[in-house]
């Protein structure tokens, strides 16, 4: 599963390098609200507490201090493209996502392997191979009798059929899970989060999705 936080975020914040000597002469603003002790040198924002029980556990690491190439430049969108991209530079013929390059290579891919959940535009997944989609808001209904005008229309033409019964499919599972959800008054980021808990646990190996809001370069207190 591969989730992208969208926005220009400011990871020295997020996890601060309190132990070395220059930090708090340098950033001693970010230090007025104590952060989460996690190894003696580094802390995590307070406002990430939720997370600490996984760190506790061993089930969550941070790869701190590291940058693609694009270092020069001042537009984090440039920035999430190529590592969508997965390459060197925005420049050349590749314009395909490495999370696509990756399914091409894997044998028996379907479109019900791999699946991008939402309605950001997932770059990683752009490409030449088979990948569902599906938005929280998403809510195809048809009577018996149009879907069976529908699936004679289609019948001649095997890809249109199989995309009609591949959205219904989906439309389907969706939509118990959106009762559930309306039940519980779950947000948006959750219904897409058990959508895709609940694709991952039957045949489907991957599912990707972003959540933005991330920005933290604006009122940074």
């Amino acid at each position: 599963m591969v989730i992208i936080l969208r926005g220009g975020m400011d990871g020295l914040d997020v996890v601060r390098p309190v132990g070395d000597p220059a930090f708090a002469a340098l950033r001693n603003q970010t230090l007025a609200e104590p952060g989460l002790d996690l190894d003696g040198y580094f802390q995590l924002h307070p406002a990430l507490s939720d997370l600490m029980p996984l760190w506790g556990t061993g089930e969550l690491g941070f790869v701190h201090a590291v940058s693609t190439p694009y270092r020069d430049k001042r537009s984090h969108f440039d920035g999430q493209d190529l590592l969508e991209a997965g390459t060197d530079s925005l420049g050349g013929q590749v314009r395909d996502g490495w999370l696509k390059r990756m399914l091409q290579h894997m044998p028996g891919v379907q479109a019900d392997t791999a699946y991008a959940v939402g309605h950001s535009d997932l770059k990683l997944l752009n490409g030449a191979a088979p990948v569902a989609n599906w938005a929280p808001d998403s809510d195809l209904r048809l009577s018996p009798q149009a879907l069976r005008l529908a699936e004679l229309v289609m019948e001649s033409d095997p890809p249109m059929h199989a995309a009609l019964a591949e959205a219904m499919s989906l439309a389907e599972a969706g939509r118990a899970l959106g009762e559930i959800a309306s039940a519980e008054r779950t947000p948006p980021h959750m219904q897409i989060a058990r959508y895709a808990a609940d694709r991952l646990n039957r045949d489907p190996r991957i599912a990707a999705f972003s959540l933005n809001g991330w920005d933290t370069h604006r009122a940074q207190a």
